[in-house]
């Protein structure tokens, strides 16, 4: 695993804390890291989704 360094507003900072006070997570990088995943499987599934024609106008011209 890397380290990183993000800027994050601090109501998301103060959410994460009290996440990670409940016992939801057990460090703020965990509940990052789900965070992230969540993010990038609902990104990546739409992305498998979208026909070749549409993609292609979303990413001016590209192919997959």
């Amino acid at each position: 695993m890397k380290i990183i360094t993000i800027n994050l507003p601090e109501p998301y900072l103060d959410a994460i804390s009290v996440l990670t006070e409940q016992g939801k997570y057990e460090s703020r990088s965990q509940a990052i890291r789900v965070a992230l995943q969540d993010f990038l499987a609902a990104e990546l599934q739409l992305y498998t989704n979208l026909e070749e024609e549409t993609f292609r106008l979303l990413t001016g011209g590209r192919s997959r």
